[in-house]
């Protein structure tokens, strides 16, 4: 082969490699999907979101009123409206529900019977709330790292979940600081039955 086909071939090669380098254009925009976090105080809220976010646990402080959050995923990005789960701030909870298009409760499942059942109350009145009841809801039961922590099988019990929100899109799921891939799966779960209720609004 002649050194002029040589020299053809190479600068071939080097404008196929600047087209897939440079040319391909940028990447499509993840999905945004505007998500409210409840539950009581203690619950471990904050504490989730900011390990998700890869913030320092130093830095962390229980949320009093409410805070916003991006949390980023591979596939969607949640702006994570977190409201705070004190006595005297869960009673305007429903003033912060508006525009979200899905539910995140956290409830500390080695919490005391009194605190168990608050959490089970409010639960109960989010799945039927009129502006959240047809979203999905992930439902963390945290603490599980706890020697007191109630299982899922007996929160689902005590919460009376498979009554109450039949027909709706839910998950209840175990997690813990110490289980972050389990976490993130929780949370890949809840993008799908978001993308699913995308889905179904374009259809309609």
């Amino acid at each position: 082969m002649s050194d002029l086909r040589i020299t053809e071939a190479f600068l071939y090669m080097d404008y196929l490699c600047f087209r897939a380098l440079c040319c391909k254009g940028p990447p499509p925009a993840r999905p945004e999907y505007d998500l409210v976090c409840i539950g009581l105080t203690g619950s471990g809220k904050t504490s989730l979101l900011s390990k998700l976010c890869s913030e320092s646990p130093e830095n962390v402080v229980s949320t009093t009123g409410f805070s916003i959050k991006a949390v980023p995923f591979q596939n969607a990005i949640l702006n994570v409206k977190e409201l705070g789960g004190a006595d005297n701030i869960r009673k305007y909870w429903s003033r912060y529900y508006q525009g979200s298009q899905g539910v995140i409760f956290v409830l500390d499942s080695a919490s005391s019977e009194d605190d168990l059942e608050t959490a089970r109350n409010e639960l109960h009145s989010a799945l039927q709330h009129p502006q959240l009841c047809t979203l999905p809801f992930l439902i963390l039961a945290n603490h599980q790292d706890k020697p007191a922590a109630r299982s899922v099988q007996e929160v689902k019990k005590y919460f009376e979940l498979e009554p109450l929100a039949r027909g709706k899109r839910w998950i209840l799921q175990p997690c813990s600081l110490d289980d972050m891939e389990a976490l993130k799966d929780s949370f890949s779960q809840l993008i799908n039955l978001l993308e699913e209720k995308d889905h179904e609004a374009v259809r309609m």
